[in-house]
């Protein structure tokens, strides 16, 4: 289906705003608190929770780096890499092999050239072991993916020598940061406060994947090929809207600010083109844990809408 929208409607939502950014130190400020509340605590719950939350803004400023990978977080292109590389450190992985996937899954989105299509298989014993392990602990196989499996087999020549120097980047910061810690006696206290925060993080980016495209119509193009989730305000706040998912996939040069409106806009087109909204992560999330790994006649989901 061919996207409509008015040429001078459109180009009004492509414009960079520098104040909603405002939000990045703001999310900083909030998961850095966090971290200090965990770190003084003598309640366990309390650090858990704080943990929890953690992971929940780990989420939402990895949304911002998202954006670095259009070059939309920034109006200058070298800011998006800069920060890119910057919020990629305490995940391990590199912005560059990142980038260079999710070009590619936009470029091929459900399709056999999607390198993000892995829940799609024939359901066999390995296709099952990969959805549900993903699924529970997807932090691990993700850092597998972006830092060995994917650079080795996509990135070549200056793509592959910048993934590998910010590999080492990342190493040098973690190797620092740990000889501090444990020359103070604090290894196992700065461990915990970066680990577990990561592990909720996983959990939280495997929620938001598996429901943005799993059970989605296969190789039928940017607008029915993912889902739009129309979550609570307050998710769409700290996710930065990447919940209006359609929108995203079918304009990728439109800032996150500009998400919902850009899905007002193309609403009569969602529905008139069938493709999916729902009103819950959690729900295609759970309902994917019950279904299993795609075959490509597996259609969406009870929860959907047209």
């Amino acid at each position: 289906m061919t996207l409509t929208i008015r040429s001078p409607e459109l180009r009004q939502l492509y414009q960079h705003r520098w104040a909603p950014n405002l939000k990045i130190p703001f999310f900083y400020g909030i998961w850095g608190a966090l971290g200090v509340i965990a770190w003084h605590t003598d309640y366990w719950v309390l650090t858990w929770l704080c943990y929890l939350a953690m992971g929940y803004m780990q989420m939402g400023i990895v949304t911002f780096m998202h954006d670095c990978t259009h070059n939309t977080l920034f109006k200058v292109r070298w800011k998006n890499w800069i920060f890119g590389v910057f919020a990629m450190i305490p995940l391990i992985i590199s912005f560059t092999a990142f980038k260079e996937d999710h070009l590619q899954h936009h470029r091929y989105n459900r399709t056999p050239k999607d390198p993000d299509a892995f829940t799609m298989g024939k359901r066999g014993i390995g296709d099952f072991i990969l959805f549900y392990a993903y699924a529970l602990v997807g932090v691990f196989l993700t850092a597998i993916q972006f830092t060995l499996i994917f650079p080795l087999q996509a990135l070549r020549g200056r793509k592959a020598l910048f993934h590998w120097l910010e590999i080492a980047l990342h190493i040098s910061v973690m190797w620092g940061l740990f000889h501090w810690a444990a020359s103070h006696g604090m290894a196992d206290q700065v461990f915990a406060l970066w680990f577990w925060p990561l592990i909720f993080f996983g959990f939280f980016n495997s929620i938001r994947f598996i429901a943005e495209h799993y059970g989605c119509p296969w190789d039928a193009g940017p607008l029915i090929g993912t889902r739009t989730i129309i979550s609570n305000q307050a998710n769409a706040f700290f996710w930065n809207n990447i919940n209006y998912h359609i929108g995203h996939h079918a304009y990728p040069g439109v800032p996150w600010y500009n998400l919902k409106k850009l899905h007002i806009l193309m609403l009569p087109e969602i529905e008139l083109s069938g493709a999916l909204i729902a009103h819950s992560y959690f729900s295609i999330f759970f309902d994917a844990l019950k279904r299993g790994p795609e075959i490509q006649k597996m259609r969406q989901n009870r929860f959907d809408k047209e």
